[in-house]
């Protein structure tokens, strides 16, 4: 039992243990299911190295942060938002997520796509990279949060890759979800990577507004960085 110094309020480790147990069990389990059952085979070795990219990493990363900083895992398994227009993104994403992981296993059956084995090796080694991006992320950022909320003693983080953009641990996320379709085989699932950059924004846009009303400092941060997402465009 280790008290969460930003509420106050006691973790008990063997029930965050078992929490990161059931929960990763059951989205890759989740996650195995919406890639192989449309494809009809497990005979679909893009999306085999795929999980192994996206969930060894993974394991590592929990494991670390289970040592060094229980709290942050804790802040992070809170999903639910809290405000109305958040959740509503929220489900709009989840949505996309879904059916841009049920078109590649389509694709891989119906043969409606034809991706070179060095675009998917390119496409493999950019999501691991999106991964890196989203530890050096967490790294930098303790408060870093699946929800969008200002935790007590929170501070304006300007250090690192938030020096760069506004929203680094997006940019990680967007990478992820953009190369994926190509990793997995599909090009037509990249449609789907479009609207996930428009959900992103609109996130954006929404914490953003939360972030200046809440977080000391943020707005003198909003003129020392001038970009959100990416360097030059937006």
């Amino acid at each position: 039992m280790i008290t969460d110094s930003t509420s106050g309020s006691s973790i008990d480790l063997t029930e965050l243990r078992r929490t990161l147990i059931t929960r990763g069990t059951m989205i890759l389990f989740l996650t195995s299911l919406i890639l192989f059952l449309p494809a009809g085979t497990l005979n679909y070795m893009e999306a085999w190295i795929w999980i192994a990219i996206w969930f060894i990493p993974a394991l590592f990363v929990v494991r670390h942060f289970l040592k060094t900083d229980p709290n942050f895992l804790a802040h992070r398994m809170k999903v639910k938002e809290k405000e109305k227009e958040q959740r509503s993104i929220q489900q709009f994403g989840f949505l996309v997520f879904i059916i841009g992981f049920l078109i590649p296993g389509l694709d891989k059956r119906y043969g409606w796509s034809s991706v070179p084995i060095e675009i998917v090796i390119v496409s493999d080694i950019m999501v691991f990279v999106s991964y890196l991006i989203v530890i050096r992320v967490f790294k930098e950022n303790r408060y870093a949060s699946r929800v969008i909320e200002v935790q007590s003693h929170q501070k304006v983080i300007a250090t690192g890759p938030y020096s760069i953009v506004r929203h680094p641990m997006y940019v990680g996320s967007l990478l992820m979800f953009f190369f994926t379709p190509p990793a997995l085989g599909s090009y037509w699932a990249l449609i789907f990577s479009l609207l996930y950059l428009i959900m992103i924004m609109a996130r954006i846009i929404g914490e953003e507004k939360i972030l200046l009303k809440e977080l000391n400092g943020y707005e003198e941060y909003t003129h020392k960085v001038r970009f959100r997402l990416i360097p030059g465009v937006w």
